[in-house]
């Protein structure tokens, strides 16, 4: 995993000023680290025996169809509120530079289905519980969380301790 760190990019006061944006376009320009990141999430999800991905709006869609695809399990996209055509279930959350809400269509997910959550990243971990909560009220359990990049002095990873979460690379404060 050292290949896809060292490929992604620090982009300082995106999108607000104070904020190092980590940029994974990079990654997803050479094959051969979007392939190696696409297996190492799949085989996380193989491992919590899921049923289902659900992709966090937009590079959770990048990453997580691919995985779904793989295993041959259906994808499901968490949206930006106002984005879906039909009766939905929404959350609200706060981000490491605003706040937000996501929103996925209320038949998303079977009763007991096994659900991995896939983002590109855990900052704050704001976005992935409130993914957490909709797949809760839905009805659906949450089997994991799977991220390609963590920022460890975010986080995160406290307020998802009540999930199963893996992270293909992390990231310290300054790097």
């Amino acid at each position: 995993m050292l290949s896809i760190k060292a490929a992604i990019r620090n982009v300082p006061d995106f999108p607000v000023p104070g904020v190092l944006f980590k940029d994974i376009t990079p990654v997803l320009r050479d094959s051969g680290l979007l392939s190696t990141a696409v297996e190492a999430l799949s085989a996380y999800v193989r491992a919590r025996e899921a049923q289902v991905i659900a992709g966090i709006e937009s590079r959770g869609f990048i990453l997580g169809a691919p995985v779904a695809m793989a295993l041959g399990i259906p994808f499901v996209p968490v949206r930006k509120a106002g984005r879906l055509p039909w009766d939905t279930i929404k959350a609200s959350y706060e981000l490491e530079y605003g706040t937000a809400e996501i929103e996925v269509h209320r038949d998303a997910f079977g009763p007991g289905e096994r659900v991995v959550i896939i983002d590109d990243l855990l900052a704050t971990g704001g976005t992935a519980c409130a993914a957490c909560e909709l797949v809760e009220r839905a009805g659906a359990v949450v089997a994991g969380c799977g991220f390609l990049i963590e920022l460890t002095f975010l986080n995160g990873a406290a307020k998802l301790r009540r999930y199963d979460f893996e992270s293909l690379v992390r990231f310290g404060a300054g790097e």
